[in-house]
């Protein structure tokens, strides 16, 4: 079933309620009357209220109203936020560098404005010890903590122990493009 309004001969009922172009009550009239008066100011009948008794038709022009709403939905779209969610995966005993590492992208994540996804992973006897992964998330949200702060707190999931961490709403999230552009252009320079 078509989401669009009816408009002039698609609509079927005897009368309907009548809005002039400007948004005045013309009053209950008879179809033919209605489409007449939309004939002569060279409009369109768009039925806007279909549920009322009886339905409520506007005198518009219907390119025009599609047009606007159109924009409108472009609009939205654009201003809507778009919530990205990175993961990192890190073990229990970790070495000190590929923490740092793994710290750096963290801390990119957040500088970008995206939520971060911090999984432990336990293998065998390490699974005994789900402190050691705790105190590593806590270390990792205290390193990062002038980025970003947690959202939610370090939770065991079976094998893994997440942690999820949100940017501050007061950092602007950077664009991934001019980053990759700057990353290009000195490894350009450097080669030259």
């Amino acid at each position: 079933m078509s989401t669009e309004p009816r408009i002039n001969d698609r609509i079927r009922v005897p009368e309907v309620r009548l809005v002039g172009p400007n948004g005045e009550q013309v009053g209950i009239v008879r179809i033919e009357d209605a489409l007449r008066l939309a004939q002569e100011a060279d409009l369109d009948l768009v039925e806007v209220a279909a549920q009322a008794r009886p339905p409520v038709c506007k005198l518009m022009d219907y390119g025009k109203f599609k047009y606007e709403t159109a924009q409108k939905a472009r609009e939205s779209r654009r201003n809507q936020q778009l919530t990205v969610i990175k993961e990192q995966k890190l073990r229990p005993k970790i070495d000190p560098h590929d923490y740092q590492t793994k710290k750096g992208h963290v801390a990119r994540f957040l500088s970008h404005g995206n939520k971060v996804k911090v999984t432990i992973m336990f293998r065998g006897r390490e699974q005994s010890r789900p402190e050691l992964g705790y105190r590593l998330l806590q270390r990792l949200a205290e390193d990062v903590a002038e980025l970003g702060f947690v959202e939610s707190n370090p939770k065991q999931d079976g094998r893994n122990m997440i942690m999820v961490l949100a940017p501050h709403k007061n950092i602007k999230p950077r664009s991934v493009k001019q980053d990759d552009a700057v990353d290009t252009d000195g490894a350009e320079t450097a080669a030259e």
